[in-house]
């Protein structure tokens, strides 16, 4: 079974860009949809992005739309999001998730994902 780990997070102004990535440890990496995900302090787990086993097909959670991109590079087992004009309200800890794939599309939907990693703090300050 596939293992991931975050890197990248750390603290920007409003208004900054930051990019996170995403290491896969195991072979058959496109084999997996992947995630992101983010908790913010007293909130619970929201989805931010997802994208298909091929990279063909990406779905944004409503407040992040038109200001992240993730992407995915299937030879380098990698996992991508970048996140321009970024809010204080998008600080938090961002988890990326890898499921299953089961189609050509992806949800948001956390009970999809069955291997997390541990996490990289995002803190934007005003």
């Amino acid at each position: 079974q596939v293992q991931v780990a975050e890197f990248g997070g750390g603290l920007v102004q409003t208004g900054e860009s930051l990019n996170l990535s995403c290491i896969a440890s195991a072979s058959g990496f496109d084999d997996y949809v992947m995630g992101w995900f983010r908790q913010a302090p007293g909130k619970e787990r929201e989805g931010v992005a997802c994208i298909s086993w091929s990279g063909s097909y990406t779905y944004y959670t409503g407040g992040v739309k038109g200001r992240f991109t993730i992407s995915r590079d299937n030879a380098e087992n990698m996992l991508y999001l970048q996140m321009k004009s970024l809010k204080t309200e998008d600080t938090a800890m961002y988890y990326c998730a890898a499921g299953p794939s089961n189609g050509a599309e992806c949800e948001l939907e956390s009970r999809q994902y069955n291997v997390w990693g541990q996490g990289a703090h995002v803190t934007v300050s005003s």
